[in-house]
């Protein structure tokens, strides 16, 4: 048999071709193969934890719009990493995640530190779970997991190595890893043109048209086709109920706002409208359960997904399924001006003066306002403070793409790490985490990583001491007296420095404003400390 390049030189030619040389990892005696004497031109992202390992990997896909590389510890370091999976499936970001496995002839022994059902582990937080069955097959399972990875809908993908797998030498003659390595799939789909038919007809004969952009709109660069759709329609234009991206000026004349979160509440919110299309976003991630009629009587609703699964279980509505901004592009080429008597959209209500709390806190109202005030043209929000969601959406405009960043699985530990990841992505960009403290601490390591490279993000920490966004729902579900819904004091301050991260703490609006003008002018990472109202005092 012919030599031919080891499979560990193989696979890192994969990640060269397609850009994949920052490695995000934790890492463990089953990933020292993947690692020694990694090359110059690859940089390693160490994560003191694996969740915030993949949270900044999210961030990071996220921002750049290219798949992360990620790298954990067999077992316990993917089940130390799945809670950030989920958020990860749900963000839509392109992951390829690898983990060690014991050396082959010791796996059916369970020797230490074998994962005796690898591909098991993670499902179902990523899209498919792998293990090679030889080891020359290794580079061309790295290679099927990225076009995995980067096919609609985008989400991570698993692959356990066996950590003798790295030396084994390929066949040039039978395995040749140039050809893994070149290939290219081109993953965005155009509508189907009887399905866009169905689109124009509606669109075109619609009294009282409505959008709702979602945040694959801005995942897939139509942004601006978006407004430029809403505008040839003269629509109103609504965010999806939850969403993990921006995908509309939300100081934009014709943007209404979110929809509300539950059944009932959206049918009512759609009342005003003859036909709704619901573009790059699910229909609808609805919580909690107000049941009610899914439409309101006479409104028609129309759906563009690339997520042939979403657009198989959304309760109403013909579907198209293709690449969302492809699709807005086809539609502005097709879509007239529509019927004479077409009525104006609804105008956005004008925001109340912000409330203020005094005592040394500021009200989300006042912290909100006073971000608006500071906020850079280019600016990027990473947000994980659910009680102070709406506040946020309402009071600090979101006006160019790839500008917010949220999670969209419901679950906490995304937004310090994503921030961390954004800024690694965007070095150039002043990047800002609004992080509630119950939040904070779920990825708390990644102020470790953001001082050791100095990455320029501005953490600015709302501190209520509870779960604030529990105690809405134990209200409302009418559960009293559920315990764990109050967090004890923490020193944030010297939490921060412990990490190696400058921080302060503000009590008036003038006070955040300069530390928050601080934090932008960098260098490296700024924690700004703000109390808050708790929801009994609010």
């Amino acid at each position: 048999m012919a030599s031919g390049p080891s499979v560990r030189e193989a696979s890192l030619e994969v990640f060269r071709a397609h850009g994949m040389t920052t490695v995000f990892g934790n890492p463990g005696s089953t990933e020292l193969p993947m690692l020694a004497e990694l090359p110059d031109d690859f940089r390693y992202v160490l994560g003191l934890q694996e969740a915030a390992v993949v949270g900044m990997a999210d961030g990071w896909a996220q921002a750049s719009g290219r798949p992360a590389l990620v790298n954990l510890h067999t077992a316990p370091g993917v089940g130390n990493a799945v809670g950030a999976l989920v958020n990860a499936a749900a963000n839509g970001a392109p992951l390829v995640v690898t983990a060690g496995q014991q050396v082959r002839p010791m796996i059916n022994l369970e020797a230490l530190l074998t994962n005796p059902d690898a591909t098991t582990l993670p499902r179902p937080a990523v899209k498919l779970s792998l293990e090679p069955a030889r080891p020359q097959d290794v580079p061309a399972v790295l290679a099927r997991a990225i076009h995995v990875a980067t096919s609609p809908p985008w989400g991570p993908v698993f692959v356990s190595i066996p950590m003798d797998d790295w030396d084994a030498e390929l066949d040039p003659s039978t395995e040749p890893a140039g050809l893994v390595a070149g290939r290219r799939v081109h993953q965005r789909a155009a509508p189907d043109p009887s399905g866009l038919d169905v689109l124009v007809e509606a669109l075109d004969g619609a009294r009282a048209p409505a959008l709702v952009v979602g945040g694959d709109v801005d995942a897939t660069g139509g942004f601006h086709d978006a407004v430029a759709l809403a505008e040839r329609l003269d629509a109103a234009v609504f965010a999806p109920p939850v969403e993990g991206r921006v995908g509309f000026p939300t100081d934009h004349r014709l943007f209404q706002g979110a929809l509300p979160m539950a059944i009932a509440p959206v049918a009512e919110a759609l009342e005003p409208f003859d036909v709704v299309l619901v573009v790059g976003a699910a229909v609808f991630r609805y919580y909690p359960y107000v049941p009610g009629p899914f439409l309101p009587a006479g409104t028609r609703l129309l759906h563009v997904t690339a997520d042939h699964d979403q657009a198989a279980r959304a309760p109403m509505g013909d579907a198209v399924v293709a690449d969302p901004t492809l699709t807005l592009r086809a539609l502005l080429e097709r879509v007239g001006d529509g019927p004479a008597d077409r009525a104006a959209p609804p105008q956005p209500a004008e925001l109340d003066a912000p409330r203020s709390a005094g005592e040394g806190r500021l009200t989300a109202d006042e912290v909100f306002t006073a971000l608006a005030q500071e906020w850079p043209e280019d600016g990027v929000l990473v947000s994980e403070a659910p009680s102070h969601r709406a506040t946020q959406q309402a009071r600090l405009p979101i006006s160019r793409p790839g500008s917010s960043y949220f999670t969209a699985s419901g679950g906490l530990g995304f937004g310090l790490a994503a921030a961390v990841g954004v800024g690694l992505a965007e070095p150039a960009r002043p990047v800002l985490a609004a992080i509630g403290d119950g939040s904070l601490q779920y990825a708390v390591q990644a102020l470790a990583t953001a001082a050791s490279l100095q990455v320029p993000v501005t953490v600015l920490v709302l501190d209520n001491q509870e779960y604030a966004i529990l105690k809405w729902f134990a209200a409302r579900e009418q559960t009293p007296k559920v315990p764990g819904l109050d967090l004890p004091e923490l020193d944030h301050l010297a939490l921060a420095q412990a990490y190696g991260v400058p921080a302060e703490s503000v009590g008036t609006v003038e006070e955040l404003r300069a530390a928050v003008r601080r934090g932008f002018a960098g260098p490296g990472p700024r924690l700004v400390h703000v109390r808050v109202p708790s929801s009994g005092s609010a």
